[in-house]
């Protein structure tokens, strides 16, 4: 599952198990590619009509305050420039510098994250001087947040109003009981999108995006984009090369395994994350006396497991709100000790208060931003019809190990089993000729991205660059605290600077160190991506 979040790639350093997994994902992704889509119509769009955002915006509140914004009318089918049209909302902060590099289209991920707020936080922790030289434009994707219509299905398969069934089926029942509930909200969503739904394949969102880079009257766009982000990206250089004048893709995507075999994938890695999560309260016993060792701390989550399932936390928090609460450590440390904190709470001081506290319902923006998640992905490429396939790998991969996601993220995607809009083909990722070099971003113990999504796309982009930020296991590294990682990104976009090429990795940098126990600190800045995550209902990073 991304959000922003919510998927590609392959366990790293894992165990014999991870590459039985990884093999059976890879041969999962042998499907046939698309042909490379036909350019949009050449109708040109109007111009953008920029207004000041509202002081409290419906979507996004406070948060556009000083922007610009704006809304575009788009084809729903660009092959059918002049039929029905549906709306994109568009934020702004303009360029003060008197040097203009032009647009950046910004993305956090998702599919289905909102973006409006992110010029405000790239430019305020991005290099003064290089913030100043660009157009900064933030982009709700079609379905998403401020665009019209804005999709969100059946709200109770994520809030029943009362504390869902475990995630991990104890019983056939269970499992049947899951996979009803998944196949009514995909009912729902046809019931009330199906208009919609057959257009809302990533090459749609790249078609849109070069629609936006006409309505603003710009031959070549830059995009900087985070989790799935990355792939739309990519989708979006095979489609129009020449529109691309820079491009940044952190958190990267692994093309070939969009998009069942790639929470196959998630499912392995994000295993080892929570281990090194559990080994690291482990080394924190005396401010947690959770255990010792890391197996002890697996033991003390378990019991904690346990006990809300018998008697959930303020009647709301269950097994699996508290499945959906911890996996965010999975996305990015900065939770690790206030989430270390309530654990110890309610275990050694029977104080249920501080775990209660961390569970919030989810709104009507993550309610968005899983629909829009679901109908992206089951649209996007096929998925197995078969109830067999996912029974047989979630067990396969639970009974290998692989336990704290992967029913979880099974049923995070199970709706895609019964989605009335047939999947794929995928389009194809590729180098096309015009194409400037890229920069791509990416750590080696990312388990929303795993990292070989990077090698790859690397590989697809022969004149691309490959920053690896060492042991760094956050989604979204770019200004998460990594200023080796930030130096490289400011200078690309400054002036089209890159790293030497080299073999493999171009740039290494070393992840900074985990948070300090007891502290609940921010110890450092977090990217969007990571933030997108936080509070999610099993939430995406893509992903």
């Amino acid at each position: 599952m991304l959000t922003v979040f919510s998927a590609g790639g392959a366990p790293v350093g894992g165990s014999g198990k991870g590459a039985a997994a990884a093999a059976t994902a890879a041969a999962l992704a042998l499907t046939m590619l698309a042909p490379l889509p036909a350019a949009a119509s050449t109708v040109r769009p109007p111009r953008l009509s920029w207004r000041p955002c509202p002081a409290n915006d419906p979507v996004e509140k406070a948060a556009l305050r000083g922007m610009e914004c704006a809304t575009l009318a788009v084809p729903l089918d660009h092959s059918r420039p002049r039929g029905r049209k549906i709306r994109l909302a568009l934020s702004r902060i303009r360029h003060t510098a008197r040097t203009y590099r032009g647009v950046v289209l910004l993305n956090r991920g998702g599919p289905g994250a909102h973006a409006r707020d992110l010029p405000r936080f790239v430019t305020g922790n991005l290099d003064k001087k290089v913030a100043a030289q660009y157009d900064w434009i933030g982009l709700d994707p079609r379905g998403v947040g401020g665009s019209k219509p804005a999709l969100v299905c059946d709200r109770s398969y994520q809030d029943p109003g009362r504390p869902r069934a475990p995630y991990v089926p104890r019983s056939a029942a269970e499992e049947r009981a899951w996979k009803n509930r998944a196949r009514r909200f995909a009912d729902d969503c046809a019931r009330r999108y199906g208009w919609m739904l057959p257009y809302m394949r990533t090459v749609d969102s790249a078609r849109d995006i070069d629609y936006v880079r006409a309505a603003l009257r710009q031959k070549k766009v830059t995009y900087f984009a985070y989790s799935y982000g990355t792939y739309l990206g990519s989708v979006y250089a095979t489609m129009y090369p020449h529109r691309v004048r820079r491009m940044v893709l952190d958190s990267v995507i692994r093309p070939s395994a969009v998009w069942y075999p790639s929470n196959l994938y998630q499912n392995v890695v994000f295993e080892h994350r929570i281990r090194s999560y559990f080994a690291w309260i482990a080394r924190n016993h005396r401010t947690y006396r959770l255990g010792r060792t890391r197996q002890a701390v697996a033991r003390s989550y378990a019991k904690v497991h346990r006990a809300v399932t018998r008697k959930p936390v303020n009647g709301r928090l269950g097994p699996s709100e508290l499945d959906d609460v911890f996996l965010n450590d999975g996305y990015n440390d900065r939770t690790w000790p206030s989430h270390a904190r309530a654990l110890s709470a309610y275990l050694v001081r029977r104080d249920p208060k501080p775990l209660g506290r961390l569970y919030h319902r989810p709104t009507w923006l993550d309610q968005n931003n899983y629909t829009v998640y679901n109908a992206v992905e089951c649209r996007d490429a096929a998925w197995p019809r078969d109830w067999a396939r996912w029974h047989d790998d979630a067990w396969r991969l639970y009974r290998k190990g692989y336990r704290f996601e992967t029913w979880s993220n099974t049923w995070y995607n199970a709706p895609c089993a019964f989605w009335r809009v047939p999947g794929g083909p995928k389009p194809a990722v590729r180098n096309r000729r015009g194409l400037p070099p890229i920069l791509l971003v990416a750590g080696t113990r990312d388990a929303a991205t795993p990292y070989p999504g990077a090698v790859e796309t690397h590989r697809l982009f022969p004149r691309s660059r490959l920053i690896t930020q060492v042991r760094g296991g956050n989604h979204g590294v770019t200004f998460g605290g990594d200023r080796c990682v930030d130096r490289a990104v400011a200078a690309y976009l400054a002036t089209g600077a890159l790293p030497p090429q080299r073999k493999g990795t171009d740039l290494a940098c070393s992840a900074p160190p985990p948070p300090k126990a007891g502290t609940g600190r921010r110890d450092r800045r977090t990217g969007p991506a990571a933030e997108a995550a936080e509070g999610e209902p099993v939430a995406a990073a893509a992903r």
